[in-house]
């Protein structure tokens, strides 16, 4: 994962899987060459494959179980997305929530497969305590402003920076930014107030022009 994060999280949008989800990919793949700037995709299960094989850029997956391999019907386990061609995961969004416990093996599981981990947090509260397992990175979203089109930047801006001064205790975990990013100014702002990068979905999945969002955010990511 190289700074500045930039994380698209695909969701469950109509333009997330199928043809419209390659051509997204593929676009953002190729804006992610012109600019020399690593832009992650996280997409959904049935779409690792097809995606992974597709584009150079990384894919990671939405979500992983913490079921062992064996009998769990219906579970998408770390070993099957990294097999499928995943290189992380999202952990804990806020439209997926799992038990800390959960998180611990998870991330345990993870680190021997060298899969990525980003763990989501809603409030300044679980920074700490998920900084102690060291993921990759912790995502903090305060889930009312996601989806929103207001800015966590701008509506709470403490709440990156107090992320920002307790992930110090451990250095090897970047924090990222998410909820409400719409445009270059909200990705910029983050970055100034210490964020190693964003993560964002609705701004793009549900853009009229993706490219053209995904491009602003990454040269306003450059800029600073």
């Amino acid at each position: 994962m190289k700074k500045p994060v930039i994380l698209i999280n695909f969701k469950a949008y109509d333009t997330s899987f199928g043809k419209k989800g390659i051509d997204i990919a593929k676009k953002i793949e190729k804006i992610s060459l012109e600019y020399s700037t690593e832009i992650i995709i996280s997409v959904p299960p049935t779409e690792i494959y097809r995606i992974s094989n597709e584009v150079s850029i990384p894919v990671y997956a939405e979500h992983v179980d913490a079921n062992p391999l064996g009998a769990h019907t219906g579970s998408v386990t770390p070993e099957m997305v990294k097999e499928a061609g995943a290189k992380g995961t999202l952990i804990n969004h806020s439209e997926r929530r799992i038990r800390i416990d959960e998180i611990a093996e998870i991330l345990s599981r993870a680190r021997k497969l060298s899969l990525d981990t980003v763990v989501c947090v809603d409030r300044n509260e679980l920074v700490k305590a998920i900084g102690t397992l060291e993921p990759t990175s912790i995502l903090i979203e305060p889930p009312e402003l996601i989806g929103s089109g207001i800015s966590v930047s701008k509506a709470r801006p403490e709440v990156i920076t107090n992320a920002v001064e307790q992930v110090k205790e451990f250095p090897k975990v970047l924090l990222i930014a998410g909820a409400g990013i719409t445009n270059g100014e909200d990705v910029s702002t983050s970055l100034k107030l210490g964020a190693a990068g964003i993560g964002v979905a609705s701004a793009v999945m549900k853009a009229k022009e993706p490219c053209k969002v995904v491009e602003e955010f990454v040269k306003s990511s450059l800029v600073n």
